[in-house]
């Protein structure tokens, strides 16, 4: 009897939606009333339990545990109720380690990608498995870097390499380092995001060199008593088509997404001197340096930054050159694209290019769900649009509420004037 009055009490679709809707500002507040807090699951109109495939920590149909990295589900609760300050993670400093686990992050741009922070969290795991005898991790870092805080991302020790040789493409420099970092430190694992970054070529380069057979594109690690190391690995196999569990070994190269970034602790990120000089290498390889491309001629998929136009920018001249200025590659929704404003290979979405660039900004653009999942591996999403409450305003990392068309111009005069400026310093210099 209870179950019958349980599926035909009144529905109430608005609550539904929300609580289906993890970006909606009063999600939170509509799943404690429902009773199920952070769990998001609920009963539908025909009486068949919901679950909400983005809740934190979901393990999705391949066996992907999906991360949340809006931060907007931390502890089970939105952000506004669980926004802390820096300091109040704890503090560790693990002055003794009993073994090191090394990672080489890609760094991109000088800053730790969101891959790059999941494979510090996946090194986080397994220093810490053995709680009475941690390990540290140990980062080694070529090149200059961006990053201030290191240490909230795992690290406990840093090897930083800044030496001009190491600029640009120099995989064997590189190699000739992290051969040193292994001869002087002898870590246990070796950490390396198999990613086309550079990261992949890198880790197979050290695999070879230290002898090792390594494990590529692993998404998962768990603790396993029988394996010499201590530990297995699930990899993907056959075209991402298949699985493959093996005993972890030495050189790991990790997908992003295979462990939980670290958000609850902060390390100390000391930095290390090696205490022999880097050995010299007769480099076959020379890095002549960038080229300019177009990025009117760069494929979608591969692109880093991305203008992209929807069904709000009424001033198509201006779009166009804006994206000339800022040096964007050019995107379209769905509806710029059928009305003929953008040609169909410059359309994003699951109907036309899956993208992860590292900044998209929507312009114009309402967010339908074909289009966000076109996007959600994009690292930084800014939103320009007079709807404050469409799906792309709650999706984006910034937001930008007002007419596109004068925003566009605003931040093209602002970009030129800045370039005017440096060009003035450049020729007083």
């Amino acid at each position: 009897m209870s179950e019958t009055i349980r599926y035909n009490q009144r529905r109430d679709p608005r609550r539904e939606w929300i609580a289906r809707n993890r970006l909606h500002p009063e999600h939170a507040s509509v799943l404690a009333e429902m009773g199920n807090g952070g769990a998001s699951e609920w009963f539908g109109p025909n009486g068949v339990v919901r679950k909400n495939p983005r809740a934190a920590g979901f393990i999705g149909p391949n066996g992907i545990k999906r991360i949340d990295r809006s931060g907007l589900q931390q502890g089970g609760q939105a952000a506004a109720t669980t926004a802390a300050p820096q300091d109040s993670r704890r503090t560790v400093t693990i002055e003794d380690p009993a073994f090191l686990v090394a990672v080489v992050p890609d760094l991109t741009g000088g800053r730790l990608s969101g891959h790059d922070k999941d494979l510090l969290g996946l090194a986080r795991q397994m220093a810490d498995a053995d709680g009475e005898h941690p390990g540290a991790v140990v980062a080694i870092v070529f090149g200059e870097h961006k990053e201030a805080a290191l240490g909230d991302a795992g690290i406990d020790r840093i090897v930083h390499l800044d030496d001009e040789v190491y600029a640009g493409f120099a995989p064997e420099a590189r190699l000739a380092a992290l051969s040193a970092v292994e001869r002087e430190m002898a870590p246990r694992f070796w950490l390396v995001p198999d990613s086309p970054l550079g990261g992949g070529e890198q880790g197979r380069r050290l695999a070879v060199r230290l002898g090792e057979r390594p494990a590529t594109q692993v998404w998962q690690v768990e603790a396993d008593e029988h394996s010499a190391t201590g530990w297995r690995c699930t990899a993907r196999g056959a075209a991402g088509t298949s699985d493959i569990t093996r005993h972890l070994p030495r050189v790991v190269l990790a997908l992003a997404e295979c462990a939980e970034p670290v958000s609850e602790t902060r390390h100390a990120a000391q930095p290390v001197e090696l205490n022999q000089p880097m050995p010299d290498v007769l480099g076959r390889i020379e890095d002549m340096g960038e080229v300019p491309v177009d990025p009117a001629s760069v494929s979608l998929a591969e692109a880093e930054f991305i203008l992209s136009a929807g069904n709000g920018v009424k001033d198509w001249e201006g779009y166009h050159h804006a994206a000339q200025v800022l040096g964007a590659a050019k995107g379209a929704s769905r509806v710029a694209v059928d009305d003929g404003f953008m040609a169909r290979d410059r359309q994003v979405g699951a109907s036309g290019t899956w993208v992860s660039a590292r900044v998209y900004v929507a312009v114009g653009i309402s967010g339908a769900i074909q289009h966000l999942q076109g996007i959600q591996t994009c690292e930084k999403v800014v939103a320009i649009n007079l709807d404050e409450r469409c799906d792309m305003v709650k999706r984006a990392d910034l937001a930008v509420i007002g007419d596109a068309g004068e925003i566009l111009a605003a931040l093209v005069a602002r970009v030129e004037r800045y370039r005017e400026q440096q060009q003035e310093n450049r020729d007083a210099a």
